[in-house]
């Protein structure tokens, strides 16, 4: 936001300074700005601090801002935010959004990129409308759709649009009696279309293979508006022999970005596509891939002493996923929703934190429901979690679009009984104990923060809630953690390319670089205890950063000179 401190803007005078008689008029706007950038409500005196203004001044320019419903005020904490009004004007705006206009430099830009069809399409009833297409210069290309219709399930376009709706509008679209067969993989099970369209909604963008047409394939993500409801969607299409599996998933990072420009950046902005540029002098010795692979969306790894092997799950596949560092093997076992994270149980199995609920999978691979904490929360998707000393699974939520406040932190008994422990996270992740388990450790990654509690092993209860630490945009976003012998933390740094370790206090400790943007989370495995295993995702990373990053998705070792904590089972 330009300094309010300064005029700036042409005048009669041509010199710099706001327009004659307007001076009050640029100083509400640019209070109005200042707000709205915050990522949270604003006290006067940040304000005051942030504009230079009066006090008098900005007295006056926030009450009037207040009685025309631009800015509310919460009497408790005396915080500014936004108010319903620039909603209401939203709204105005995207009633006159010309799609097509704002689509043209994507569409150019996505064919040039890709050398494949483009498509810009909208939802038509329960049918995909194809409204622009632009074309490579191929001998062997796709003909032109435009003023075609497809079926919303059969096709990336449809889905991606489908994967926004509220359930029921999806249910009003999209009835079982009239999902047709086109080819051998066109979804025609009602509940498994649905969850194919959370795991769409949860990675941003839709994949179809030889859905509606035999031998053709495409990527697409949806276009939102303001309220994250979709107006559109624009994909690359061609044919399957060109597009490959790899290939479409590596474009959807592309067809995102092309989303969001055409919607002037407005949709969901949290769910990051941005990474970090690749740090200088990554070599090193000590780090290592030892278990390949192309995880979506690795995460929770759990080092399991009596088989030394390692388990984690690919969130975006899904699969529970185990591995064996020694020769680099890798099982992966598909489960039927997302899946946040997979915890051996004492009686054999394991507990799982799903889309849906809290499930326990036998060793025999039935899946059963234990509780359902969320399950008046549509939208909502378990996390990441983790068993404390006594047993009990301590796991996250958030919004399956990652919408800021919509996160809880629930405790699970071995029962199945529930207890709420916190509420209003962005992105619940990473937690963790002290070695004596008097604090425990709980990440909000949208917050870009740990936050550290008082902590009963007996009853399970967290008080005196502090921060432990706050990160900066540069640093990427604290994702998964643990804890060593010594009560230091283990940080993986979400598009941030390194591993932070930091001391009890607080203070950073050292600076691990990996090879790859995304490390997910980490833990402590091998004879000793003292490698530190780390996870990682290749969820929207171009072509591009893939070829500089080919480690991402595979399980990465760290040789350390510290000794991590054993792993707790769930005592179901």
């Amino acid at each position: 936001m330009a300094d309010p401190k300064k005029q700036a803007g042409p005048s009669e005078a041509d010199v710099n300074g706001p327009q004659p008689g307007m001076q009050a008029l640029t100083r509400g706007l640019q209070v109005l700005d200042f707000i709205a950038d915050a990522d949270r409500p604003v006290r006067f005196t940040t304000l005051l601090d942030g504009t230079g203004y009066p006090k008098g001044t900005l007295h006056r320019i926030l009450q009037t801002l207040v009685d025309e419903r631009y800015l509310q005020i919460n009497p408790h904490d005396q915080t500014y935010k936004l108010g319903s009004r620039p909603f209401q004007l939203a709204h105005r705006v995207w009633d006159q959004f010309d799609l097509r206009g704002a689509a043209e430099p994507e569409l150019a830009r996505l064919v040039g990129l890709s050398d494949e069809a483009v498509r810009l399409g909208i939802l038509d009833g329960d049918k995909v409308l194809y409204i622009d297409q632009r074309d490579p210069q191929r001998q062997v290309r796709i003909g032109n759709g435009v003023g075609s219709r497809s079926a919303i399930h059969a096709t990336a376009l449809g889905k991606a649009m489908a994967a926004h709706l509220s359930a029921s509008e999806r249910r009003a679209m999209i009835s079982e009696g009239r999902l047709v067969a086109f080819t051998d993989n066109t979804i025609v099970s009602n509940g498994d279309l649905d969850q194919q369209l959370n795991i769409i909604k949860a990675r941003g963008y839709a994949i179809s293979v030889s859905e509606q047409h035999e031998d053709v394939s495409a990527v697409a993500a949806p276009i939102l508006d303001h309220r994250a409801h979709p107006i559109g969607a624009i994909g690359i299409i061609g044919p399957s022999y060109r597009l490959s599996s790899e290939r479409l998933h590596a474009l959807g990072r592309e067809v995102i970005e092309a989303a969001r420009r055409i919607a002037g950046n407005v949709g969901e902005l949290s769910m990051s596509i941005s990474v970090q540029p690749k740090p200088l002098g990554l070599a090193r010795n000590d780090i290592e891939c030892v278990i390949p692979g192309e995880d979506f969306l690795g995460e929770g790894p759990f080092w399991s002493v009596k088989n030394q092997q390692l388990i984690w799950v690919d969130i975006l596949a899904p699969s529970i996923v185990s591995g064996d560092p020694a020769s680099g093997e890798r099982t992966m076992r598909p489960m039927p929703e997302l899946v946040g994270v997979a915890i051996p149980k004492t009686s054999g199995g394991f507990i799982c934190a799903t889309e849906t609920g809290i499930k326990t999978l036998s060793t025999s691979g039935q899946l059963a429901t234990l509780c359902e904490p969320e399950a008046d929360i549509a939208g909502n998707r378990f996390n990441d979690g983790k068993c404390d000393a006594k047993g009990r699974l301590w796991v996250g939520s958030l919004a399956i679009n990652t919408q800021p406040g919509r996160g809880n932190l629930w405790r699970i008994e071995a029962d199945g009984a529930a207890q709420l422990m916190l509420d209003g996270m962005s992105v619940s992740n990473g937690m963790g104990w002290s070695p004596d388990t008097s604090t425990f450790y709980f990440t909000d990654s949208g917050k870009r923060v740990i936050w550290s509690f008082d902590f009963d092993l007996a009853s399970g209860a967290i008080s005196g809630q502090r921060l432990f630490h706050e990160f900066t945009e540069g640093e990427g976003l604290p994702d998964g953690l643990c804890v060593d012998s010594d009560g230091y933390l283990w940080v993986a740094m979400w598009d941030g390319w390194a591993i932070r370790r930091f001391a009890p206090d607080g203070t950073l400790d050292k600076v691990i670089d990996v090879p790859v943007p995304r490390p997910t989370s980490c833990c402590f495995g091998g004879e000793d205890l003292s490698t530190l295993f780390v996870t990682t995702a290749r969820i929207r990373l171009s072509a591009q950063q893939l070829a500089e990053a080919p480690l991402s998705g595979c399980v990465l070792a760290v040789q350390t000179d510290a000794t991590g904590q054993e792993d707790h089972l769930f005592a179901g």
